[in-house]
Parts: structure tokens; sequence; C-alpha cells
């Protein structure tokens, strides 16, 4: 097991940073594409806006449905459309 730093080139924040150092959701396909393409930064703002999420909908993630909303939430915060805009885009007609 080496101490080494794992890099990669993060989706949401658009350059290279540290990793995670374990596959987030084991099992599900979405955690590995998350330990391949986010980093700890961005991590660390998805686990606030799940905070958020989980108050505004007052979420019990002991069930499947509120798990299956977390995950499609995630999908979007990471990889839909508009994920990983440049910090100064600024959309058609504003």
């Amino acid at each position: 097991m080496s101490n080494q730093v794992r890099m990669v080139q993060c989706v949401k924040l658009g350059k290279e940073l540290e990793g995670l150092t374990e596959v987030p959701f084991e099992g599900h396909p979405l955690g590995q594409r998350i330990y391949e393409n986010v980093s700890k930064d961005a991590w660390k703002m998805w686990v606030e806006h799940m905070k958020m999420l989980m108050n505004e909908y007052r979420l019990n993630l002991g069930t499947a449905e509120a798990q299956e909303f977390i995950i499609q939430q995630m999908e979007q915060y990471f990889f839909g459309a508009g994920a990983a805009l440049p910090p100064d885009f600024v959309p058609q007609g504003h």
C-alpha cells in the first residue's frame, strides 16, 4: 500500500487535483466514475450540497427512493449538462 497521492483531472473543477482515497458507493457504477474523475475538493463541495438537499427534501437515506434521488443528483452535479462550466461562463441572454 503506497502513500502516493493519486491525481485526477477533476470534471467539476476542470483541473488536476488530488483524487479520492476510496471509491464512494462501492458497487455502483457511478461510484467508480466519481473515483476516476472527481477530486477530493469537489467531493467536499458535493457533500455540502448533499446535506442541503437532504435538509431541503427531508430525505431519509435509509430508503431506496432517497438513495436513488441522491445518486441522480450526484450524477447531475458531476456529469450532467453544465456540470463543469468554466468559472467565467455566462449563460446566453444574461
